[in-house]
Order: structure tokens, then C-alpha cells, then sequence
């Protein structure tokens, strides 16, 4: 019997994750401003991991490419000084695609040997730490420079700046995509049997 990597389910599910990631974006919903923090953290990458979760990692693949797609298209509508960093896809679109292949792979393993809601808790801190170190990673290895020097700052400081960046707004993606991913998919899934 063939393998159908791609049915209407999945196209569906695609879709409508795909659409939620725009939706936030667009609408300033998923990017969280946390009092008293100066930094704001990004819930648009949870999309691809319930994807991926939910319907493996063709699904989680699509939706990370289309979320990266989305980022360049943001960055055309709303331009940023930093945002031509964005226009380059292995910035802006090879890390997305990666949250759901690395979020699928790290689910199936752990929920070999975990309950299913811790699996699905450490499979989210895995996809937010590709989306977090895949971005920042690349913008340091191609656009270290020019990016310190668009912000004004030392460019030999780029490693540690961009590696603060990734710890500071990292940590509080990872905790909410570890929270968020399980409620969402189980209740789901809680949906489907009823």
C-alpha cells in the first residue's frame, strides 16, 4: 500500500497552521511584549510544531516553509533595519523548515520513553532551539558584520551579542512553547474522540 505523505487532512492542517502563523503576525498577537522585560518573544513558531506533531514532518516541513516565506513577505510590508538579514532563506526560511522535521523526530523518540505531554513539552523546546539558533546562527555566520553595524554596535561583538539575543529571547520561547504545544494538542486530540 503507497504512503499518502500529503492527504486533504494534511493540507488542511497545513493550511490552517499556516494561516494562524499570518494571522499572528499580522497582527501583532504573536509577538508577546512580557512586563518588565526588554525583550518581546515570538509564539509564531508553534505552529509548525503542532503541525509536526500532530501530522509528522512533511506537515511540520511545509508549515516551517511557509512560515519562512512569511517572514521575507513581512519584512517587505513592514520593513525593519535588520530586516534584510530576512531576505536571505537560509535565514529566513532553511531554520523554519527544520523546526518541524527536528520537533516530529525528538517527539517520536521521546515518547518512547516519557508520558506523552512531557514529550511533546521537550519536542517543543527542541523546535524553538533550531528556530532561535538556526536564525540567529546564520545571521551570524553571514551577515555578522553588517547586522552589528546596522544597530550600532562593535562588530567583534557579534558572537556574544547574538548569542545573548538567543538566550534571553530563546529561554521564554522555549517555556512557551513547551506550555502551549501540549494544551493545544491534546486538546485536539481530546476534539477528535468526541
Amino acid at each position: 500500500m503507497k504512503k499518502d505523505y500529503f492527504s486533504i487532512k494534511k493540507m488542511s492542517v497545513t493550511g490552517m497552521l499556516t494561516a494562524l502563523t499570518v494571522v499572528l503576525g499580522l497582527s501583532g498577537l504573536g509577538i508577546i511584549q512580557i512586563p518588565g522585560l526588554p525583550f518581546k518573544v515570538t509564539i509564531l513558531h508553534i505552529p509548525v510544531i503542532i503541525g509536526a506533531v500532530l501530522e509528522g514532518p512533511v506537515v511540520g516541513g511545509a508549515i516551517g516553509l511557509l512560515f519562512g516565506l512569511w517572514s521575507i513577505v513581512d519584512k517587505v510590508i513592514r520593513p525593519t533595519p535588520t530586516g534584510f538579514v530576512f531576505f536571505n532563506p537560509l535565514v529566513s526560511v532553511m531554520p523554519r523548515i527544520l523546526i518541524g522535521i527536528f520537533a516530529y523526530y525528538s517527539y517520536k523518540i521521546f515518547i518512547k520513553y516519557i508520558p506523552e505531554n512531557v514529550a511533546m513539552a521537550l519536542s517543543s523546546i527542541i523546535g524553538t532551539a533550531i528556530n532561535t539558533i538556526g536564525v540567529l546562527g546564520m545571521i551570524y555566520l553571514i551577515y555578522a558584520a553588517e547586522y552589528m553595524e546596522t544597530i550600532n554596535r562593535a562588530k567583534e561583538s557579534a558572537f556574544w551579542f547574538l548569542a545573548g539575543t538567543a538566550v534571553s529571547n530563546g529561554i521564554p520561547e522555549a517555556v512557551a512553547s513547551a506550555i502551549l504545544v501540549p494544551i493545544v494538542i491534546i486538546g485536539v486530540k481530546k476534539l477528535k474522540k468526541s
